[in-house]
């Protein structure tokens, strides 16, 4: 990609919470509802409504993907296994769950990187203010949408339903 405007999620890569590397075009033709996760987090019982969303959209082509984040607070502070014993035990998540990233500054993951610019947040800034913000991408791989973590996620369910 010549410019952060161009492309679509599809161009990346991210690694799995197992280890592997997971090209993110293995999502194509799906919509797809990235958020940056905590375990410690106030926002972290949006896990049970992420899961709930995945679980009623997911037969009609809604993908959820977390991306465990410890930029914010420390709020991340477990391994990935941790991670991912925590997300199955707590809140039954069965959706993909990714390695733990920076969303922000020069450690961010590409795919952050490229979010950020695509919709920006409040007062027009590409940063990431806290654990829990949401991209909404449509089935062509195009960020449509960003949410504040204060947004929850049944919230989204009607943006979510116009892109089925």
């Amino acid at each position: 990609m010549s410019r952060a405007t161009e492309g679509t999620i599809y161009d990346f890569t991210a690694r799995a919470l197992d280890g592997h590397e997971l090209p993110l075009a293995q999502f194509r033709g799906r919509v797809v509802l990235i958020v940056n996760t905590a375990s410690k987090c106030g926002f972290t019982p949006q896990y049970k409504g992420l899961e709930e969303l995945y679980q009623r959209y997911r037969e009609r082509g809604l993908t959820v993907l977390g991306f465990p984040c410890d930029q914010f607070g420390h709020q991340e502070p477990g391994s990935e296994g941790e991670i991912g014993a925590f997300c199955e035990r707590n809140y039954g998540v069965t959706f993909p769950l990714f390695g733990k990233i920076e969303v922000n500054g020069p450690g961010a993951h590409p795919l952050y990187r490229w979010l950020s610019e695509q919709k920006r947040g409040l007062f027009g800034s590409a940063r990431i203010k806290w654990n829990f913000t949401k991209f909404l991408v449509d089935r062509e791989g195009r960020v449509v949408a960003r949410f504040a973590p204060t947004t929850t996620p049944a919230g989204l369910a009607k943006r979510v339903e116009a892109l089925l």
